[in-house]
């Protein structure tokens, strides 16, 4: 009794400490699960804890069954607009992107480590895809506003290419211990079998469970966890059958997310906490699992294999798979960076360990020195870089919190809260005047909250600086009615960015060339400047798309909600400096 009293002791001291320490990481702009990594690491056998576990077996299925859980949430808050933006890179990037990945490191790894082919073509597979839990995790908590096109393609990407992962490894395991069975058909076999019962189970149970959950009646908390069991059974169920199982769970996540229900806000509220619980849980754990003096011993070698990653097999593998898409090479460039290695890796490279692989021991190391290499380089620079790329749109304004209410089964409201700034419209203003404008006159003000307390609003009422304005609407209008609380200096930075005129899309190139005498083509004359982006971008042009005209830089500022361009933005040139010259007498 006293054991098990203890054992429950440590754990949960354990997760009491990731927890508090997450603080100090977001002060130091540390990935959050280098943080329980390195707790599980000073619990263990060399750190100040002493915990003595080497138990490959119970680590892998932990990481397996928190994998299932993180990929199920992340496909939860994965909206289909994603699919429409970037499906078709992002699917290059999961099957050829890994593809090449594995093939630019094997090569290096070979010939770095000089053991045969096969071991180092399996090393390079098992650090070959993106980690879903990292991806997912570091760029909500990055601190920036990335475009359309790069956040859905690195989101479907890290959830969509575990399979070719799993593939790659499975196969080179095969070919190690088993080549007579080694044959290029039966991979073949292997890799669509994955793929399509994984699509296929995964579109049938997310179906499935999304039609449940708008016909059953629970308690809020148990929405989660019928979702989270349904998932974890998918997860098995397609295991068993040869599929994919996270791509089954990660595709179910989709379908179930974007359906619309009264159980979704519950689930959403509870399945984030079961994520961050998943996540906590398998860091800590491989942190036990680990010797640090092991990784460090292979320090070196991890650098070189996580320089040759990184600076080579990753860039060369995301430029050959978009240069066909309508990607910018900053944008290529900023995929490139943020592919980063975590759990996934790490969970593969017990596999040679459990089937009895020889120099297992060393791939594991080294794989587990690079992840640690990719979130300390990559994991705290993700902001920084995509401020260096200029990939980063200006904050939009938005709600402070924002809630749906189901009124009926079909019926809805939005309850959201705006924070009054220095400088806004909404400053000295009636909080009734915010709603003249047509679009917002179904809004109704619920609530105005001065100094923790309601304020009883009459006709003389005015908004302060740091008032909290509660509204209701009949549907999500909340960015763009956070406007109004926006201080000037936010709209500056806006125009900064986007520039100073705003045009329709219909607009045609010769009158703005006409406008601003532009040297432009006469071809090009009557043609529309939406034509143009369409031209560059294709059907799903992105907000932040820019294209330059003699010196004027022309951005898209605004979709509409069926992602058609609504605003463009004429940015001018800086201004030719003037040179006098003065005679001499």
């Amino acid at each position: 009794m006293e054991s098990m009293n203890l054992m429950f002791l440590i754990f949960a001291f354990l997760f009491f400490i990731s927890i508090v320490a997450t603080r100090l990481s977001a002060h130091l702009g540390m990935p959050l699960l280098l943080v329980f990594l390195g707790v599980g690491m000073l619990a263990g056998e060399e750190g100040i804890g002493g915990i003595q576990f080497s138990n490959f077996l119970a680590a892998n299925m932990v990481g397996q069954l928190a994998l299932a859980i993180i990929l199920l949430d992340g496909g939860l808050r994965t909206s289909t607009a994603s699919f429409r933006i970037s499906l078709k890179p992002a699917v290059v990037l999961a099957s050829w992107g890994v593809l090449a990945t594995v093939l630019v490191l094997g090569a290096f790894a070979t010939y770095f480590f000089d053991v045969n082919w096969q071991l180092g073509f399996l090393m390079a597979a098992i650090v070959g895809s993106t980690d879903a839990a990292a991806v997912f995790s570091l760029l909500r908590s990055s601190g920036v506003r990335l475009n359309s096109r790069i956040l859905s393609t690195l989101e479907l990407e890290s959830g969509a290419n575990d399979p070719m992962a799993i593939f790659l490894v499975t196969a080179t395991i095969t070919m190690l211990n088993q080549p007579e069975n080694a044959g290029a058909l039966s991979f073949i076999v292997m890799l669509l079998q994955q793929l399509l019962l994984g699509l296929l189970f995964g579109w049938g149970a997310g179906k499935g469970l999304a039609w449940l959950l708008q016909r059953i009646i629970l308690a809020e908390g148990l929405y989660a966890l019928l979702i989270a069991s349904g998932g974890l059974m998918l997860f098995a169920f397609t295991n068993l059958f040869g599929g994919s199982g996270f791509l089954a769970v990660y595709l179910a996540g989709i379908l179930i997310g974007n359906s619309r229900s009264r159980a979704n806000e519950h689930l959403l509220n509870v399945m984030d906490g079961l994520a961050w619980l998943a996540q906590a849980s398998m860091f800590l754990v491989l942190g036990l699992l680990v010797t640090p003096s092991r990784l460090f011993e292979q320090g070196f070698d991890a650098i070189v294999i996580a320089g040759c990653l990184i600076l080579v097999a990753r860039p060369i593998a995301v430029f050959s798979s978009l240069i066909w898409f309508p990607y910018s090479k900053r944008e290529m460039a900023y995929i490139s960076w943020v592919g980063l290695r975590g759990a996934v890796p790490i969970t593969l490279a017990m596999m040679p360990l459990m089937e009895g692989i020889p120099n297992s021991r060393l791939i594991f190391d080294v794989i587990f020195s690079v992840v640690i290499v990719s979130l300390l380089i990559q994991g705290t620079t993700i902001g920084f870089m995509a401020r260096k790329l200029k990939v980063v749109l200006p904050p939009q304004p938005e709600p402070l919190f924002s809630d749906e209410i189901w009124l009926t089964e079909k019926l809805t409201l939005q309850l959201q809260s705006f924070r009054v700034a220095e400088y806004s419209k909404a400053e000295r203003s009636h909080p009734y005047a915010l709603t003249r404008l047509k679009q917002f006159a179904n809004a109704r003000l619920f609530a105005l909250i001065r100094d923790g307390a309601i304020m009883k609003v009459g006709m003389n009422t005015q908004m302060r600086k740091g008032d909290v304005a509660w509204y209701v609407f009949p549907e999500d209008r909340g960015n763009e009615f956070a406007e109004q609380f926006a201080s000037n200096k936010q709209s500056e930075s806006e125009q900064e960015f986007y520039g100073e005129i705003e045009v329709k899309p219909y607009v045609r190139i010769g009158e703005l060339a006409k406008a601003h005498q532009l040297n432009l083509r006469e071809e090009d004359a009557d043609r529309t400047l939406g034509e143009l982006f369409r031209e560059r971008f294709g059907d799903v042009p992105v907000a932040g798309d820019k294209l330059d005209l003699d010196g004027y830089e022309i951005t898209i500022k605004e979709l509409d909600e069926r992602g058609y361009m609504k605003w463009l933005a004429v940015k001018m040139p800086p201004p030719k400096p003037t040179i006098t010259i003065v005679a001499a007498e």
